[in-house]
């Protein structure tokens, strides 16, 4: 079976922007995945990138852009400047990690639903009530939002010193063993890549 090695941040547009493409792409080539949240302000850092507030004028400017032109191409609301952001990516992180442990729920829709509280909601994904709420909604026990602490920290700091060692610099990003795909803007050269067809 494909495997798809999914590297995002919960607090990252672009991953929001993803939707759940991914998991109908995977399902549609027979692929399983394995969702690594981390920290993208310290992979940018680790990689020769720069956190949103330190890029030039120029690069903020067309990052909006972006946002609001990627945001009507896939047809979903999108604030660029949400009211809680940035804002701690860790508790949901580790929820996300916790829920991917217990299994029975929709990861996918688990990781939606906590992107889109941040950026089409107005929500602080770092607080327990929306991380619980995502989890419900997404079919897990809410209660998965306060277990495996200690688990969710060492895995999230794992995936980080993963992704750097494997050469991932920003988010979200795919991997099918060597095969690398920067952005949800990739995700149809995953699909056809997945087909055999690049």
């Amino acid at each position: 079976m494909t495997h798809i090695d999914y590297y995002f941040a919960t607090i990252s547009p672009f991953t929001y922007l993803a939707g759940t493409r991914l998991e109908e792409i995977a399902a549609r080539h027979g692929a399983s995945i394995a969702y690594k949240p981390l920290d993208v302000v310290a992979l940018f850092g680790r990689t020769g990138g720069q956190a949103p507030k330190d890029r030039h004028e120029s690069r903020k400017a067309y990052r909006l852009q972006e946002m609001r032109r990627q945001a009507s191409k896939v047809g979903v609301p999108m604030n660029p400047a949400p009211m809680f952001w940035p804002t701690n990516p860790a508790p949901s992180s580790y929820a996300i990690i916790a829920a991917q442990a217990a299994g029975g729920g929709d990861l996918g829709g688990l990781v939606h639903g906590i992107t889109r509280a941040c950026w089409a909601e107005q929500q602080n994904i770092a607080e327990d009530e929306v991380i619980r709420a995502a989890l419900t909604a997404a079919g897990f026990d809410a209660g998965l939002a306060g277990s495996g602490m200690l688990a969710g920290a060492e895995t999230y700091a794992a995936n980080l010193e993963e992704a750097v060692s494997r050469g991932v610099f920003g988010a979200p990003f795919y991997a099918v063993g060597d095969e690398m795909f920067w952005g949800q803007d990739r995700l149809e050269d995953l699909d056809l890549y997945l087909g055999g067809k690049l």
